[in-house]
This record gives C-alpha cells, sequence and structure tokens, in this order.
C-alpha cells in the first residue's frame, strides 16, 4: 500500500519506480462563530458552524505558505464520502482521517492539496548525461533524492454547537482502540493499518497526530495524520513524502503549513 491519498501515492510511487528503474538501467473572531448572550436569558446560544463561503476564505492560500504549491484537489486527489470502510467499526474514524475525511459529518468543509518539495526535488529527475557519470547507488540516490516532495491533504471541517469537540473526541478514542491496527478498503483497494503512533502537536485548542503505518501488496508506508479543533472547526492534515516512502524512512509534520492553518484560524 502507498499512504493516505491513496489515488495520488499509487500513481506517485509508480513513477518513482519507473524512474529508479530507468536510473539503474541506464478561539474564532467572526460574528458567525462566536458565542454571545441572547436577550434576557443568561444562556449563551449554541455556537453555529462556520458557512463553506468561510472556510474556503480561512482555508491556506500560497500566499499563506513559502515554497508550497496550494491548489483544490483534483478527483483523483482525494476520496469522495463513503468511499472507505473498515472491518471494525470503532476504527472508522482513523481511516477516515488517514484518508482525509472528517470523522463525522460536518456541516461545512474545504480542501486543498499542499505540496512542497525539497531543493533537490526543485531541480527535477537528473539528466541522462548525468546519470551516466554516477555510480548505480549514485544514480539511485539521486533518482529519490529529486522525488523528495511531501504532499498534504489540508482539510477544514466545521460543526453546529459542540459537534467538532464531539468529533476530535471521537477520533482520539478510535485512535487508542485501534493502535495494533486493523483492515480498511478505499475505493475497493484493501490495506492493513500496522500501527498507529502518538505524536506531539502544538496547534488549536486540542489536538491529535499520528504516524500511521500501513501496507498494501506488500509494500509499507508512514503518514502524518494531525487534527486540531478551533472553535467549531476542525483542521485535518493527512501527509506522504514520496522519497521517504520509497526509502522507508520517517520524515517530518508539515509544521510550516500547520502552524499557518492555526494562523488563519484564529
Amino acid at each position: 500500500m502507498r499512504v493516505a491519498i491513496r489515488r495520488t501515492v499509487l500513481t506517485a510511487s509508480a513513477v518513482s519506480f519507473a524512474l529508479l528503474a530507468t536510473a539503474c538501467g541506464g478561539g474564532e473572531s467572526s460574528d458567525e462563530g462566536r458565542q454571545t448572550k441572547g436577550g434576557a436569558g443568561s444562556e449563551k446560544p449554541a455556537a453555529k458552524a462556520l458557512s463553506a463561503d468561510k472556510l474556503e476564505k480561512l482555508v491556506v492560500t500560497k500566499d499563506d505558505l513559502k515554497d508550497h504549491e496550494v491548489k483544490k484537489p483534483g478527483k483523483d486527489e482525494a476520496f469522495e464520502p463513503g468511499s472507505v470502510s473498515v472491518e471494525k467499526a470503532e476504527c472508522k474514524p482513523v481511516a477516515q482521517a488517514l484518508s482525509a475525511l472528517p470523522a463525522r459529518a460536518p456541516k461545512a468543509t474545504a480542501q486543498r492539496l499542499v505540496v512542497h518539495k525539497s531543493k533537490a526535488a526543485e531541480k527535477g529527475m537528473p539528466s541522462t548525461e548525468e546519470l551516466g557519470e554516477m555510480t548505480e547507488k549514485q544514480a539511485e540516490e539521486a533518482t529519490i533524492d529529486s522525488l523528495d516532495i511531501t504532499k498534504t491533504l489540508t482539510s477544514l471541517w466545521s460543526y453546529d454547537a459542540d459537534g467538532a469537540e464531539q468529533a476530535l473526541a471521537t477520533l482520539r478514542k478510535a485512535g487508542k482502540t485501534c493502535a495494533g491496527g486493523f483492515t480498511m478498503t478505499a475505493d475497493g483497494e484493501k490495506q492493513q493499518v500496522t500501527k498507529i503512533s502518538q505524536e506531539k502537536v502544538s496547534a488549536g485548542e486540542d489536538a491529535v497526530a499520528w504516524t500511521i503505518g500501513t501496507k498494501q501488496d506488500g509494500s509499507a508506508a508512514d503518514t502524518k495524520v494531525v487534527v486540531f479543533r478551533q472553535g467549531t472547526t476542525l483542521a485535518g492534515f493527512s501527509s506522504f513524502n514520496i522519497a521517504s516512502v520509497t526509502r522507508g524512512e520517517d520524515y517530518k509534520q508539515p509544521t510550516a503549513l500547520i502552524d499557518a492553518q492555526a494562523a488563519k484560524l484564529g
């Protein structure tokens, strides 16, 4: 298996292996979300979800992130609601977050695909002439270095009342219950979640962060998953790094992206 953005990952991994073969062979501030006292009563009305239009204004843009590409994901780069299933119902919230889908149905959503390339990746694949001057090992490493690209599906999900808190609590509970792994199916493709390792993250009013190990057809990979809450909104991040997937190495959370999104949500 590859990682969270399944369709993109499968395509990217196929490209990477093809290239290797070639190289070696040759608190909210808006009135909409603020709680206020109503009338003569002392009770505060339930907080309301932010609208889809509001979320579109709050989701990160290229202007918020230096050296990042930001766009709306295409049909082959994100999952549709209902496309993910699990053998253990209690593990579905984790499978949803892994696939950049909300643990509970929100009132409104916004999503972006954020791409960050290392300097080596920005240079692109070594030329045939450059590869010809390298040893097989050097060519392999140079090729993988050119694929040092972190892709993150960044999502905003907004809820009425305490829906965001409840969704995050559901997600946290599922992470603990299913830490030993489970089987899931995404778009008809079965894969095994082998581990859910807790990580630290500092963002929003509350948050969960994991490295989720997965395996499909004998191929293993790790996905970084972070979800934090700010008021009635959850921000979710599901990330993978193509070079790290190929090497089987760990990589860092997309902290610049998470910080930028947290700043916009206030």
